[in-house]
């Protein structure tokens, strides 16, 4: 049943919620109750003067009657019935439900949009602990000096007997680590109240560039064209006073790379190429004659294309991340091993081209393309390893195609609850055992 055709489900739903008995209400509109019951049950088209008249009557506005639930209500809907694992039979009930029972489907939706929410709060505090090596040093001092006090008074309370200058040893011993403890735990919150007490929310070189990129938004307009050879260094030398020096270095070799590639691969003439070819990386790669890994890179510049841009090194360590919405890349962790970045990893650097559409787990039904090629460097000697990064372009699907299913991805074993997946290397902490 179309939207269209819950008009009346709506407005008898409506009627009820207010209290309204069929027979009032037809007769403040001016027509029969047998024709405003044939309405409400949807085997009667209306509009015009009859639904304002409707809609007046039940004070809503007209739209909420003929439009039903919003799109992103719907989408959210559609979340909760993938996370339950409904059937597609059942799950084309949504719209239905939705008209019929608005109130119900809103909190519903407002459970559903609360889980996702927790489950992205899940994975910040799981990418903290991954990569925040004080956190968990502090952690690990903390029980260990607990366990030394637990082990100390379990022999002062215990039955055996001690004599006075071993009982006043072990209570010298509980002397200190109790103090140990406290100053252990005192370190702790100060650590973590530092954390969240940071104007810029930032504690790694990598997070400071993140964040000087993100305010940029990934786009520096004097590295585009013919650049000067020193446009990187004037770029570095306005972001110094900001940046610490492990983040001016990070940040000079991702300037290094899009002042490469801006060289290579102008931004205008890809923009016009893309008006001719559209996106695809592949066609794109013929025309221009210059390696996939560049084309990838240059289409995330794009901002009319809103993409997303994740590349690691050779040992799989995530090295820059352009996010997008829809699509979560863990900053520090492992990522999913599933994704088709990986697939070019091990794919050894030969010159292929992996294409995949995607749908994380747990981010509703945002559909990506996504594109995966290697960047390996020319061998300048014998026996001499050449550098190699691994890029995954990520395009946003306007309208998903029944046609062409996306795969279901995560976005580290940790917060995946993907069941029965061969790749994963750890329980998930979203899943009941």
């Amino acid at each position: 049943m179309g939207r269209d055709d819950l008009t009346g489900s709506r407005i008898r739903e409506r009627r009820i919620m207010q209290g309204v008995k069929q027979g009032d209400l037809a007769k403040q509109i001016g027509i029969s109750a047998s024709y405003l019951n044939l309405i409400e049950h949807n085997r009667r088209r209306i509009g015009g003067k009859l639904l304002l008249a409707l809609a007046a009557a039940l004070e809503v506005e007209p739209q909420a009657l003929t439009e039903g639930a919003e799109v992103a209500l719907l989408g959210v809907l559609g979340e909760a019935a993938a996370a339950a694992k409904l059937s597609a039979q059942d799950a084309e009930g949504a719209e239905a439900f939705a008209g019929r029972f608005p109130a119900w489907a809103e909190a519903l939706a407002a459970s559903q949009r609360r889980i996702a929410a927790l489950e992205r709060t899940v994975e910040t505090l799981s990418d903290r602990m991954a990569h925040d090596p004080m956190l968990a040093d502090k952690m690990h001092e903390l029980l260990t000096t607990a366990a030394a006090v637990r082990s100390t008074a379990e022999i002062l309370t215990g039955d055996e007997v001690l004599e006075r200058e071993w009982q006043d040893r072990f209570y010298a011993n509980l002397d200190d680590d109790s103090l140990r403890l406290a100053q252990s735990a005192q370190s702790l919150v100060m650590h973590l109240e530092k954390a969240q007490g940071e104007t810029n929310g930032r504690q790694s070189a990598q997070e400071e560039v993140d964040a000087f990129l993100v305010e940029h938004g990934y786009y520096f307009a004097a590295l585009e064209g013919e650049p000067a050879q020193t446009a990187v260094e004037i770029l570095l030398g306005q972001a110094a006073q900001d940046l610490s020096a492990g983040a001016h270095f990070i940040l000079r070799g991702i300037l290094a790379q899009m002042h490469a590639d801006a060289k290579l691969l102008p931004l205008a003439k890809l923009e016009a190429a893309i008006a001719r070819e559209g996106v695809d990386p592949l066609a794109l790669t013929r025309v221009f004659s210059v390696p996939p890994a560049v084309i990838l890179r240059r289409l995330a510049a794009v901002p009319t294309l809103k993409a997303g841009l994740v590349v690691c090194d050779r040992a799989g360590a995530i090295v820059f991340g352009k996010a997008v919405s829809g699509f979560t890349i863990p900053r520090f962790d492992s990522c999913c091993p599933l994704w088709p970045l990986f697939a070019a990893v091990s794919s050894g650097g030969g010159g292929a081209l992996m294409y995949e559409r995607l749908a994380q787990l747990g981010r509703g039904d945002t559909q990506f393309d996504a594109y995966a090629a290697a960047d390996v460097g020319d061998a300048s000697q014998y026996n001499a390893v050449p550098s190699a990064h691994f890029v995954m372009l990520l395009v946003p699907v306007g309208v998903p195609q029944a046609a062409m299913p996306a795969r279901a991805v995560g976005v580290t074993c940790r917060v995946c609850a993907i069941d029965n997946c061969s790749e994963r290397r750890e329980l998930s902490i979203m899943q009941s055992y």
